[in-house]
């Protein structure tokens, strides 16, 4: 590498530094267990007069083999916090009373014993003062809630449950075999929507659906409830089949927005909606649509005259909408957070003009955000080059102050020394990516390089410290060099940067991925004798693409589709895969056998790959990493290793399994890189 290069490359770090003072000491090596000390913010929310922040914190319990989810409260002139929850279980969804006193939340208690709410394990809301007394349940259902919202004013609790729904046809043999039997089709899950008056402890059920209400919004005036609702309860009904649906609470009608805009006009008849939002005079609907492969759109409907007026809503030039979608109190500018390169940030428009504005700091990745209603105050958990995930607060237009640290224990670990990278990819388009180095690298020398690859993939790669199972920081500090390329089809690089990949799975993205290896090769970064490639879900996909190249020494698939057909036929949502081959299998079965890497396995493989993946994972079955093994272990001889997480889904949540999976991968690259 030459002295030039990587001069660049630290100067680049060096002016993230500028915003937060460093720790006098970094002499912690980081560690595998280091990764379960993180604590992580949830979700947050601020008061409606700023004074306070509600957030639930996350940190890992060995004993319960899980995350423990607790609901926190922080005074953000003092910056003291108190922990309002202790109990084993999920605190989530905190909302402010207007009193600014009161927080209510949902959360599934349980107590051994309990088999009637609120402690039999079902999801209920529940309040609590903000100094930690007054903990009373709200709700008591049978069966629990799905989803809740306060009213703007307090004075109400709005919450859908379910129930099992058969249709007509077949309905008395269904109903008869249901318990013993699983149908295909037939019998689901539809919503019911009540309101509970808090002042009369009475509920009223408002909607009786033959639909399943996947989320709504009540409007401030609390005349009407906008809900996405879907046929049922599954993701592939909520691809292309969801629908805005506007009740008028006086009357009990409901309408059904038109939506040729963001159906027959939209670039793919799969999209989901999501993030219904009112602005605070109760006069506009926000909500979003979102396509795999395909920028998301966000519309907006104003209710002023017999006949909503909806509008598409632009977005920022290279500018990705990645939700958040609210209101600024006061005014028509709707606020989102957008990807812009490897960075997220929070952004707004404004419905009257279509002006857009940058609200956050430029060089940050924003996790969630929410906004006061009395003085547009601004919380946010937010990372940067040397932090993940603390609690900020500020005005719109001031620099915010971090009043959250949640990881002081991150000050004192040597952290790998980051910085973009840039190189000419498949047809001499600019890609980016990150690159992680080790903290006392000096140059002299090239390292092994393991490229970690992001899922989506309609995502991307972010510029912050990150610490977590996908190789960031762990294997940097075990002397490796991370290249996480954010390759065409990426998020924040522009609409065509990320549509390219439409129809070219299997191709362009390879190209633009193995160019950046050999980019990290020439510039004397890599050794191409020890290279290592790892993703989860799109990123093991893309796995077992390249190991097809034998250009990799070492490989970790994560939940990796191995054939489009068969992801197709058994993922939970079709639409990702029908959008990029551009049809169905039978329209389109060249696009579906160029883009599987079973093909690929003619070229024989010699890269020695590990493979993860969850038992019950529904988005990329475990058929996928079965034939995988299959391929490399009993017909091509190849170098492999199959771990199975038993009940897990498309990610791993438990604590055992998160440290089997690090353990692995690290024993698995060293026996195959040697760093």
């Amino acid at each position: 590498m030459s002295s030039f290069r990587f001069t660049t490359f630290v100067l680049l770090v060096c002016s993230l530094s500028a915003a937060f003072s460093e720790p006098a000491v970094r002499d912690h090596d980081i560690t595998l267990e280091d990764y379960f000390s993180q604590a992580y913010i949830s979700h947050c929310e601020i008061s409606p007069d700023g004074r306070h922040v509600a957030y639930i914190e996350v940190r890992w319990n060995k004993e319960d083999d899980q995350r423990n989810y607790d609901l926190w409260v922080v005074n953000v002139e003092t910056k003291q916090r108190q922990r309002l929850t202790f109990e084993r279980t999920s605190e989530y969804a905190p909302q402010w009373a207007p009193d600014n006193r009161t927080i209510y939340f949902a959360a599934n208690f349980e107590r051994e014993g309990e088999e009637k709410p609120p402690y039999d394990g079902k999801t209920q809301v529940w309040r609590i003062f903000r100094d930690g007394s007054g903990l009373t349940p709200v709700t008591q259902v049978k069966g629990g809630i799905q989803r809740y919202e306060l009213a703007w004013d307090g004075s109400s609790i709005y919450y859908t449950v379910t129930k099992d729904h058969t249709i007509e046809d077949w309905a008395d043999l269904r109903n008869e075999f249901k318990d013993d039997l699983e149908f295909g089709h037939g019998i689901h899950k539809v919503s019911e929507l009540w309101e509970l008056d808090l002042e009369a402890w009475k509920a009223e059920k408002l909607v009786d659906e033959t639909r399943y209400i996947r989320s709504f919004a009540v409007s401030p005036d609390q005349t009407r409830i906008a809900m996405i609702t879907d046929p049922d309860q599954l993701l592939i009904s909520h691809e292309g089949k969801s629908e805005v649906r506007v009740l008028e609470v006086k009357t009990g009608n409901a309408i059904d927005l038109a939506d040729p805009q963001w159906r027959d006009e939209a670039p793919s008849p799969f999209g989901w909606l999501e993030n219904p939002v009112w602005s605070d005079d109760s006069r506009n609907l926000a909500f979003s649509i979102s396509f795999d492969g395909y920028p998301t759109w966000i519309f907006a409907a104003t209710f002023a005259g017999n006949e909503p007026e909806i509008r598409q809503l632009p977005r920022p030039e290279d500018v990705e909408v990645n939700g958040g979608l609210k209101w600024i109190p006061g005014s028509t500018k709707l606020a989102f957070q957008g990807d812009h390169h490897a960075l997220e940030r929070i952004y707004s428009v404004d419905l009257e003009t279509g002006v857009s504005e940058l609200l956050s700091p430029e060089i940050v990745v924003i996790d969630d955000f929410s906004i006061s209603r009395e003085n547009s105050r601004i919380a946010t958990t937010q990372s940067g080059h040397d932090y993940a995930g603390d609690l900020f607060v500020g005005l719109l237009s001031e620099e915010p102050e971090r009043i959250v640290k949640v990881n002081p224990q991150v000050d004192r670990w040597k952290l790998p020394k980051l910085g973009l990278v840039q190189w000419k990819g498949t047809d001499g388009d600019e890609v980016e990516g990150i690159l992680e180095l080790p903290p006392d690298y000096d140059g002299e020398a090239p390292l092994p390089l393991i490229v970690a690859i992001h899922g989506g993939p309609t995502a991307s790669a972010k510029f912050c410290f990150r610490y977590w199972i996908y190789h960031r920081s762990l294997f940097p500090a075990k002397g490796y060099a991370v290249l996480l390329p954010n390759y065409r089809g990426s998020t924040g690089y522009g609409d065509e940067f990320m549509t390219d990949l439409i129809g070219r799975e299997n191709e362009i993205e390879v190209q633009d991925i193995l160019l950046g290896v050999d980019a990290m090769i020439q510039r004397g970064i890599a050794d191409p004798e020890r290279l290592g490639v790892s993703g989860w879900s799109n990123g093991g996909y893309l796995t077992n693409c390249l190991i097809a190249t034998n250009r990799f020494q070492a490989a970790s698939s994560g939940a990796g589709v191995f054939d489009m057909t068969m992801q197709w036929a058994e993922e939970d949502t079709p639409g990702h895969v029908i959008n990029y081959m551009e049809g169905l299998p039978w329209e389109k079965p060249a696009a579906y056998l160029k883009a599987s890497p079973v093909f690929g396995m003619r070229k024989g493989i010699k890269t020695a790959t590990i493979i993860h993946v969850g038992e019950k994972d529904p988005r990329v079955p475990a058929s996928h990493s079965r034939g995988l093994h299959r391929a490399l272990h009993h017909y091509l001889d190849a170098p492999c290793e199959l771990l199975i997480y038993p009940d897990a889904g498309h990610g791993l949540s438990s604590y055992t399994h998160r440290k089997a999976k690090l353990k692995w991968d690290l024993a698995w690259f060293e026996k195959y890189l040697e760093p």
